[in-house]
């Protein structure tokens, strides 16, 4: 059987009614907005019924761009993330290029060898959510001119573009509501200090500490953001300090692992403990109790992240501009995980 001849842009051309040149334009990310919506929507239908597909290789010769990103993360079993890698994805498709995902599973050698591919396939940018505060892996995005654009965490060294959300203002607003319900025996659950979320998250809550005069601050530290983690580091905290009324766990998979703690312990949540999570991941609304929980906007995360990584890439100059820290704001959301402290206290 006699293989079928691959359709080219003068068959597309030919059906349409317009010059090649046309269609090449309309195809090409760096160029379609010279062609109306209306011509080009007639001319991706014609190449979809004809077969026709971009030799992205040829194109890359020609153009010197892949029109592909590489992102890097650190656990797609995180719910946090999804969201973000759809804001992603979103706005590089309308742009034109291709998003590739790499899971680190929060492994430095991971997020390297995943890096090493992404020079072979010459990517034309990296978004990184693997960043810990004291990163290699941006060292070598630097030196290799890779563009880059961090997301939900930044490093001590600024000098590279990053989307995160104010933890600042969130820890303090979950503070806040424990301190409204009456409560001053306030722990925190701390996520991973090598990473910004946790560092930041722990380092406000003992502003807040220090800002209501509480002196004592009851912290545990976990080495990951996990169910698990977070389970084990309750078992430790009531272990030491079961005089704790409240807990403000370093993210919403961390306060899913109290809640196990708290049953495993016969404790009821919040008539013994009040909890306060961050991220608002998906169906924390839904267990018993609903969990009171710090809402970050996990798709516009992806969504600026993405568009930045754009600027840079559409502007040379913008590369040697001083990089930004883009801060979305978050937002507590209230509902059943806290209550006033018990009167035993």
């Amino acid at each position: 059987m006699a293989q079928r001849k691959r359709a080219t842009i003068n068959d597309i051309a030919k059906s349409v009614g317009v010059n090649p040149s046309t269609v090449s334009r309309a195809l090409n990310p760096s160029s379609k907005s010279k062609i109306s919506p209306k011509v080009i929507k007639k001319i991706t239908v014609a190449a979809s019924k004809l077969g026709y597909y971009r030799n992205r290789a040829a194109a890359m010769l020609v153009q010197k761009k892949s029109y592909t990103i590489g992102a890097i993360i650190p656990d797609l079993q995180n719910p946090v993330f999804p969201p973000m890698i759809r804001g992603l994805q979103d706005v590089f498709d309308k742009a034109g290029y291709t998003l590739i995902l790499s899971n680190s599973e929060n492994n430095k050698d991971f997020a390297d060898i995943a890096l090493s591919k992404f020079q072979e396939w010459a990517v034309d940018g990296c978004v990184l959510a693997t960043a810990n505060r004291e990163d290699d892996i941006i060292k070598k995005c630097i030196q290799n001119d890779i563009s880059l654009v961090l997301i939900n965490r930044t490093v001590d060294d600024n000098d590279v573009s990053s989307v995160i959300t104010d933890d600042i203002v969130g820890i303090r607003s979950a503070f806040n509501h424990l301190v409204e319900l009456g409560h001053k025996n306030i722990a925190h659950i701390a996520g991973p200090q090598d990473t910004s979320t946790g560092f930041e998250r722990y380092r406000e809550y003992i502003s807040c500490m220090k800002m209501n005069d509480f002196k004592d601050a009851l912290v545990e530290y976990t080495d990951a953001y996990n169910i698990e983690e977070g389970r084990l580091a309750f078992q430790r905290l009531w272990n030491a300090e079961p005089k704790v009324t409240a807990i403000i766990a370093g993210n919403d998979l961390i306060a899913l692992g109290c809640i196990d703690a708290m049953h495993e312990l016969d404790l009821v949540c919040p008539r013994d403990v009040s909890l306060v999570g961050y991220n608002d991941i998906p169906f924390v609304n839904r267990i018993k109790p609903a969990l009171t929980t710090v809402s970050i906007p996990k798709y516009n995360i992806g969504v600026r992240a993405a568009e930045e990584l754009l600027k840079q890439l559409d502007s040379p100059d913008n590369k040697d501009a001083k990089k930004e820290v883009i801060k979305l704001q978050t937002e507590l959301v209230v509902r059943e995980s806290t209550a006033a402290p018990r009167k035993s206290v």
